[in-house]
C-alpha cells in the first residue's frame, strides 16, 4: 500500500473535488466553488468581496470573475460597500438561497459516500487526522 501521505492527500483531495464538481453541476447548474461561495455568504449576508476571497483561497481576480459570474447567473447581487465604493458587499438571490438547499441532500450523499465502508471509531481517526492537518499547518 502505496504510504506517500502529501501525495495521497493531494490525489484525494482532487479526485473528491473533481467528483464533488461534476455532481453539482449535474444536480445543480453550480460548481463546488460557487455553492461553498453561496454557504459563505448565506452565513456572513453583505460580507465583503475581499474577504469571500480569503475564505475560498482565491486570489482577488479570480474572486472578482467568479462573483461576475455569479451575478450574472442570479445567484448573489453586488452592491457597492457605504464605507469604501471601491470594495462590494455580496448577498444572496432567491435563486442562490434555493441552490443552497437543493444542495443539501446531495452533501449529504458525498458524505455517506466518503464514510461508506468506515466504522464510527475509523471514521474519528480520520476526523482527528483532518483537524490535526488544518491546525498545523
Amino acid at each position: 500500500m502505496d504510504q506517500r501521505l502529501f501525495y495521497l492527500l493531494n490525489m484525494a483531495r482532487h479526485r473528491v473535488y473533481q467528483h464533488a464538481d461534476h455532481e453539482a453541476r449535474d444536480q445543480l447548474g453550480v460548481g463546488v466553488t460557487q455553492l461553498g461561495a453561496l454557504f459563505l455568504i448565506a452565513r456572513n449576508p453583505g460580507c465583503l468581496q475581499k474577504d469571500l476571497a480569503d475564505q475560498l483561497n482565491l486570489n482577488n481576480p479570480a474572486l472578482t470573475g467568479l462573483a461576475g459570474r455569479m451575478e450574472e447567473n442570479g445567484l448573489i447581487r453586488r452592491q457597492p460597500c457605504e464605507q469604501d465604493k471601491r470594495a462590494s458587499r455580496l448577498y444572496l438571490t432567491e435563486l442562490g438561497s434555493s441552490k443552497i438547499q437543493q444542495a443539501r441532500p446531495l452533501i449529504d450523499q458525498l458524505n455517506a459516500a466518503l464514510t461508506e465502508g468506515f466504522t464510527p471509531e475509523e471514521i474519528q481517526v480520520v476526523l482527528r487526522f483532518l483537524h490535526h492537518l488544518l491546525k498545523n499547518f
